[in-house]
């Protein structure tokens, strides 16, 4: 099929359309030192939120940790709505090394507490509240919502389109598989998925995974390997490889 051929002046002006949008890219992402309209309660060394922001209203009662990296269109709110007096407590604290993936919600008009180093895929939906039918003769929209406060544990990963409810408290290191929906205690070191989601796998110290994970953990790249040696890796077959340098037999329970 023929493609369009395009002219001089149309690559010049998308050349020149792209440039222009990466800096406005890097001129409107929120730091510390350039904290745009926004006035949050702190804002950490090395974090930036991308730009475009989100919906984001109740700075005050927000605490960004450092060396966070909040992507593009990522909504944080602290209260129902904006201003609002919320006290003087910290509302949403999200701690040092977190990443909230693009299109990501938190959403906290009770106390959120995420902690260090906690990643999360785009499009996970954190909040404090949810609405209520209790009343079978009043709209749901209009009927007073319940809240309960989040805590998501230390270097957990959320997957993409994660749901995490009021009231959930995740321990450390828990894994949440993609598009689960979230709610009550999750032991620390736990897998969960589904929704409502469960528990599928949770470490042991004494047997370790259980159940046992299905392959062997990832080896980190030497330090010092060049590029070439990397895409050489990509032809190597490792079946048969037993680390020791030498060729024998994997024992793939090691």
């Amino acid at each position: 099929m023929p493609t369009e051929r395009s002219s001089p002046l149309s690559r010049a002006l998308s050349r020149a359309v792209h440039r222009g949008w990466r800096w406005v890219q890097r001129t409107g992402a929120v730091t510390a030192q350039r904290p745009g309209p926004y006035r949050f309660r702190r804002i950490g060394h090395g974090t930036k939120l991308a730009f475009p922001q989100g919906t984001v209203f109740g700075e005050p009662w927000i605490e960004l940790g450092d060396h966070c990296i909040v992507g593009q269109h990522v909504t944080l709110t602290a209260g129902l709505m904006p201003d609002l007096d919320l006290g003087t407590d910290t509302v949403l604290r999200i701690g040092n090394g977190v990443v909230l993936g693009r299109g990501s919600h938190v959403v906290g008009d009770r106390p959120v507490d995420i902690g260090d180093d906690v990643f999360c895929g785009p499009y996970v939906y954190i909040t404090t509240t949810n609405h209520s039918y209790d009343d079978p003769h009043e709209p749901v929209g209009k009927q007073w919502p319940r809240t309960a406060p989040v805590v998501i544990g230390a270097g957990s990963w959320l997957g993409a389109g994660a749901l995490i409810l009021p009231g959930a408290r995740l321990g450390r290191n828990v894994v949440v598989a993609a598009g689960s929906v979230v709610r009550g205690e999750v032991p620390d070191h736990a897998v969960v998925a589904g929704a409502p989601a469960k528990v599928v796998r949770r470490w042991d110290p004494e047997a370790g995974w259980q159940p046992p994970l299905r392959t062997p953990p990832p080896r980190p790249i030497p330090e010092g390997i060049t590029p070439e040696e990397l895409l050489a890796l990509a032809d190597w077959d490792p079946s048969g490889w037993d680390g020791s340098g030498e060729k024998g037999t994997l024992d793939p329970s090691s």
